[in-house]
């Protein structure tokens, strides 16, 4: 059951580090995604399907703002799931202008392990009010400016990507907050690369996050996201390296892009 369960742990990392992307931003419009959009991905080992992840946004209001409402899902399948059901929920309701995060929501079920906390950001005070449901807990952190949940920082960058600035090797540094506490990330850009999909090779941008070591990656560098080189900039693969095997997550299913999906015909 250990094994099980750093499995889930590794499985969860790399969705989350899909979401942890920052390049340079200039100023911000809404250029890559609407509401309507939905993505389904497949993580994997090898043949073995350990789970299934989506992300979809839609309109909504939140304390009478106009919000743009990101969820995020994981639940395993197969043969995980009748020895380890995993059963995650991520939302945040994030500015349409800004796409600064009003509040994330974590509700997991793990094999027994769960969470259920609630965050609201005060973007202007740098405060964030945490509400642990589960054991009935407030709690108020201060925060950095800016600062961004898993969700929020994902639907951000995409939306001001400035691929004509990106130099193989840059190096980008993103403030985050997650689980009641504050976290630095670092991103390097590792080129353009054209990769095989379910729908044909896609032009895809390259980046690699550091993570730390002695945990569950066996190296800083040991994770590689694609995402689409164009105006989508649609997440299309995630590979890990990890301690005990690899793991994959390819693009599954998609609806509602805002763009033209652009594939290479030979």
């Amino acid at each position: 059951m250990a094994g099980v369960k750093l499995t889930i742990m590794k499985i969860r990392i790399a969705i989350f580090s899909l979401l942890l992307m920052f390049l340079p931003l200039s100023v911000f419009s809404q250029k890559a995604f609407d509401s309507g959009e939905w993505f389904k991905f497949r993580v994997h080992y090898g043949w073995f399907n350990a789970s299934y992840a989506t992300l979809q946004v839609n309109e909504a209001k939140l304390d009478d703002k106009n919000v743009f409402h990101i969820v995020g899902k994981g639940k395993s399948t197969g043969l995980l799931h009748l020895f380890f059901k995993v059963d995650d929920n991520y939302e945040t309701y994030i500015d349409k202008k800004t796409n600064l995060p009003y509040r994330f929501i974590r509700k997991i079920d793990e094999g027994g392990y769960t969470k259920d906390l609630e965050i609201d950001f005060d973007q202007k005070q740098n405060i964030a009010h945490v509400f642990d449901r589960k054991h009935n807990e407030n709690s108020t952190f201060t925060t950095r400016d800016n600062v961004h949940d898993l969700l929020s920082a994902f639907y951000y960058v995409r939306n001001d990507l400035n691929v004509n600035k990106l130099n193989e090797g840059d190096e980008f540094n993103f403030p985050m907050f997650f689980d009641k506490e504050n976290h630095d990330f670092k991103l390097k850009f590792m080129g353009r690369e054209v990769i095989n999909t379910k729908f044909g090779k896609i032009a895809t941008l390259k980046f690699r996050p550091y993570v730390l070591a002695g945990r569950v990656f066996k190296e800083k560098e040991s994770l590689t996201i694609w995402i689409s080189d164009d105006k989508n900039k649609m997440p299309v693969k995630i590979s890990a390296n990890l301690a005990i095997g690899s793991l994959d997550a390819d693009i599954e299913e998609f609806r509602g892009l805002k763009h033209p999906f652009k594939i290479i015909m030979n």
